[in-house]
């Protein structure tokens, strides 16, 4: 497909106290089967990190944020810049179960629009959504005048928002496991058990 997918490590962690893309789940780390599940979709992975020695078993492409500390905006920046591709999926490193399926299908339906962002439950997953490369000099704008919330830039951008209804057609796809970010240690811990349910369903 003609589309990048960024993923971002680049936060603190703070309120999990480790690094949420290298907790491990089964037998792979959260970034490990994040990879995989989006290079059978995506040409190109592009992780987003200022700590690159961390990751250099995963083989992919590595790149460093241009305006450290000015959190995910600055990752959208880092990523889309390194991108070769005009749609790119973006995407938080703590979201262990994201759908390969539903990624593509997000970036075969921006279209003419800058952006597509999923609302799922009516929030909205900024951190789970398609941006053209083009965005990046609004991006740019927003980081030199410290409007960092992403909400700003959505602001200034020709965004498609799709819910739950406009995503039915996906109806094996379970949209909450797939929106599910591990921000707490109790969420660490559903995700394992969830695994673990699959796990003895299977056997």
């Amino acid at each position: 497909m003609k589309a990048a997918a960024i993923i971002l490590s680049g936060g603190k962690s703070s309120r999990m106290g480790t690094n949420k893309a290298l907790l491990k789940l089964n037998e792979k780390t959260t970034i490990e089967r994040m990879v995989d599940i989006l290079k059978v979709y995506f040409t190109d992975i592009i992780l987003v990190t200022n700590d690159k020695d961390s990751y250099r078993s995963l083989g992919v492409k590595m790149v460093s944020d241009h305006y450290p500390g000015k959190g995910p905006l600055a990752g959208f920046h880092a990523g889309l810049m390194a991108s070769a591709y005009d749609v790119n999926f973006i995407v938080a490193c703590d979201m262990p179960f994201i759908s390969g399926e539903l990624a593509s299908a997000l970036v075969k339906r921006i279209d003419h629009y800058d952006a597509l962002v999923p609302v799922i439950n009516g929030k909205m997953q900024t951190l789970c959504a398609v941006f053209q490369k083009k965005t990046v000099n609004k991006i740019e704008e927003c980081i030199e005048n410290g409007r960092l919330p992403i909400k700003h830039l959505l602001e200034h951008l020709n965004v498609l928002y799709v819910t739950e209804k406009d995503l039915e057609v996906y109806n094996s796809i379970d949209m909450e496991r797939v929106f599910f970010n591990m921000n707490h240690p109790h969420e660490y811990e559903d995700a394992k058990k969830w695994l673990e349910a699959d796990e003895t369903g299977r056997m």
